[in-house]
């Protein structure tokens, strides 16, 4: 069955996602920004903010799906704080009726925890970092959005969310119904996604514009990055036959997990692999992705003048 795609863009993505990789530090060491952005933004909040997120470092990580539910099912603004306003001011059960479906196993004391931790720590986060954000990057989101939306009509739901993600592969399968696509800067250049029923939320990394000319470009970085290990080319000869999951290039390889789940990341970031989702099951197969080797001769040609 063909799911069909909405191209979404708000910073109420963009605040969550930063406040995410803030608390977390999920993925900083394979993200543009880096630990550095971490140390920047603590150097700017004072003591009394730091200590008040602190403690969203321990919450689970699951509880994002929650949050990112409510701002894809909002209906009445993009904007951050009317958002929080909206989740102050709506009753417990009005609130969770609105995620339930998409989560059977989603309590409402679960929603109402949720809710009362993440609101007040979340209006800190847009007070002192947010609102400080440059309008550009609102900008770039909104026309990169826009590019989307006029390629969806050309290359179609599955095709587009390849391109958009640099590799996703959402195949239609049973009882998937929706897939919510929105751009973000921060998580750069990483997709996330959230699993729901009949639904999932992608998140796909748009690129800012270069600096200066003379800086090698931040893709054509990535891509010279994962070329660089002699472990990483072969496991790129590997997978180029067929789909592998994580479990069958430990096993086949002889190889721990860790340092093959490190070097598919450098890989799938820097747009060499294709990521196949397997379900709602969270489970994924990684092949090569040509384009991407297209993409590096394009980038390295364009770069040096050839």
């Amino acid at each position: 069955m063909a799911y069909h795609v909405k191209i979404d863009v708000s910073p109420i993505y963009e605040m969550l996602n930063s406040f995410l990789v803030y608390v977390t530090k999920k993925w900083i060491q394979h993200l543009d920004i880096g630990p550095e952005w971490i140390q920047d933004v603590e150097g700017k909040l004072s003591s009394n903010v730091r200590a008040a997120l602190a403690p969203a470092a321990t919450w689970p990580f699951d509880d994002f799906d929650v949050l990112f539910a409510w701002a894809a099912y909002q209906n009445t603004t993009s904007e951050n704080q009317d958002f929080l306003n909206m989740l102050s001011e709506l009753s417990a059960e009005e609130l969770f009726a609105r995620i339930s479906p998409l989560m059977p196993e989603l309590t409402i004391e679960e929603s109402t925890r949720i809710r009362n931790s993440y609101v007040p720590l979340l209006r800190l986060w847009d007070q002192h970092y947010c609102q400080n954000i440059s309008e550009d990057h609102r900008v770039w989101l909104e026309e990169d959005a826009e590019e989307k939306r006029i390629l969806l009509e050309k290359m179609g739901p599955e095709l587009l969310i390849e391109y958009a993600t640099a590799g996703v592969i959402v195949e239609p399968m049973p009882g998937l119904n929706e897939v919510i696509l929105f751009p973000t800067v921060h998580n750069r250049p990483i997709n996330m996604y959230c699993f729901y029923e009949g639904m999932m939320i992608i998140q796909y990394p748009v690129d800012t514009p270069e600096e200066s000319e003379d800086e090698p470009p931040t893709c054509l970085l990535r891509f010279t990055h994962a070329l660089a290990d002699p472990e990483r080319l072969r496991l790129l000869r590997y997978v180029s036959d067929e789909p592998k999951s994580l479990a069958e290039m430990c096993e086949e390889l002889g190889k721990d997990e860790d340092p093959v789940k490190d070097q598919v990341m450098a890989l799938r970031i820097a747009g060499l692999l294709r990521t196949h989702l397997l379900g709602s099951n969270r489970k994924e197969k990684y092949s090569i992705r040509p384009d991407g080797v297209s993409e590096l001769n394009m980038f390295l040609e364009s770069y040096i003048r050839i």
